[in-house]
C-alpha cells in the first residue's frame, strides 16, 4: 500500500550521489526527496515531515552538523527523527561531534546500499523503542555530571578536580552510569546518553 511508504529525506551537495542514492532507496521501497544543501535541507524537512534524515556533513551554506544543531534548536518536534550522516569523513572526533549532536548513525562513502537500506530499517523500527528506552533510564545527578565531563573529552582526575570529589568516586559514578546504559566503555556510554537526551554535552 504507498500510504506505508517511509518517507526519507537525502540532503547531499552532490547532485550524481544524490540522484543515485534516490533512484536506490526509491527502488528499495521508500519515497525519497532529495535537497543539495544544509538550508534546502532543512526547509524541506518542515515541509516533507520525513520519517528519516540521511544527510552529508560537508556541504555549502550549511554544513550537516549546524543542520542537525538548528532542527533540534528551532523545532524540538522533530528530535525524535532518526538522522544518518553521510560522510568521507571517518575519525573519530567528527563521529563523536554527530553523535554528540543527535545523529543516529554514521555511512561513509562510497555507500554501501545493503548496509545503508540495514541501518535506515533499524532506525526506523527504533524510534519508539528509543522513546521508552530513554524514559525507563534514570541518572542521578552525580551520575549525569560526571558522564557530561567525560562526553566532554575530561579525564578522573579532570573531572576530580573541577567536582570537588576524589577520583575513586568519579571513576564510581562513571561505572554506574556506564552499566546503567548497557555499554562497555565510557566513551560508548557518553554517546549512549547524548543521543537518548540524558546529558547535554
Amino acid at each position: 500500500m504507498p500510504e506505508t511508504r517511509k518517507k526519507v529525506l537525502c540532503i547531499e551537495d552532490d547532485r550524481e550521489t544524490a540522484a543515485l542514492i534516490a533512484e536506490e532507496l526509491a527502488e528499495r521501497g521508500y519515497d525519497v526527496e532529495v535537497a543539495h544543501d544544509g538550508r534546502e535541507g532543512f526547509t524541506a524537512i518542515l515541509k516533507f515531515r520525513p520519517d528519516l534524515v540521511l544527510s552529508d556533513i560537508s556541504m555549502p551554506v550549511m554544513s550537516g552538523f549546524e543542520l542537525l544543531e538548528r532542527l533540534t534548536a528551532v523545532a524540538p518536534r522533530f528530535r525524535n527523527m532518526p538522522f544518518v550522516f553521510l560522510t568521507a569523513l571517518t575519525d573519530r572526533d567528527t563521529e563523536l561531534k554527530g553523535r554528540q549532536l543527535g545523529a543516529d548513525d554514521y555511512v561513509t562513502k562510497p555507500i554501501d546500499f545493503d548496509r545503508l537500506d540495514a541501518i535506515i530499517a533499524a532506525r526506523l523500527a527504533g524510534v519508539a523503542r528509543n522513546e521508552i528506552w530513554a524514559k525507563q533510564i534514570e541518572l542521578n545527578d552525580r551520575e549525569a555530571e560526571t558522564l557530561t565531563w567525560a562526553a566532554r573529552g575530561k579525564t578522573s582526575a579532570e573531572i576530580a578536580q573541577i567536582m570537588g570529589l576524589s577520583k575513586r568516586t568519579v571513576d564510581f559514578h562513571i561505572d554506574n552510569a556506564r552499566e546503567k546504559l548497557g555499554a562497555s566503555t565510557r566513551v560508548e556510554a557518553a554517546i549512549k546518553a547524548a543521543t537518548s537526551r540524558l546529558i547535554e554535552p
